[in-house]
């Protein structure tokens, strides 16, 4: 799995981003493109401290899922999100496109800082952990909008 600290992979994202535009469709799922690029900003507010979500760790949700979120096999279509990360009020592409771009190329000033505060649900992670999990976040929801 890339990693969202790598020059290559936060490349590879922005470009994919910029392939986006306001009518672009999703694949699957009930998200406008919008929406998706609102709810991509979330995990990037919780890396960069910008904001606590409450979030509580559960021993079983670690032990279920901690590994998927960075590993290499890819996440399933339609899986469902934590109720705060839903994106359901219209959002506007022409506002969260600049949000998310500015949030991205924020955390990579951030790629070579070594210490990283624990995920709120997940824990203590390592910051290749923490870069995986971004990209296929990232990845995940591009591929959904055909980027």
């Amino acid at each position: 799995m890339k990693s969202i600290f790598t020059p290559e992979a936060h490349t590879e994202i922005m470009s994919r981003i910029k392939k986006l535009d306001e009518h672009t469709q999703p694949q699957w799922g009930k998200m406008s493109v919008g929406q998706m690029l609102n709810h991509c900003q979330f995990p990037l507010h919780i890396i960069l401290e910008k904001e606590d979500y409450n979030l509580k760790p559960n021993w079983l949700v670690n032990l279920l899922f901690k590994k998927t979120m960075y590993s290499d096999k890819p996440w399933r279509k339609n899986l469902p999100t934590v109720p705060r990360f839903k994106a359901t009020d219209k959002r506007r592409f022409s506002e969260e496109t600049p949000k998310l771009i500015s949030l991205l190329e924020e955390l990579h000033t951030h790629k070579d800082r070594t210490d990283w505060q624990p995920h709120p649900a997940f824990g203590e992670l390592t910051k290749e952990q923490w870069g995986k999990m971004q990209y296929k976040h990232l990845d995940h929801h591009l591929k959904q909008f055909g980027a």
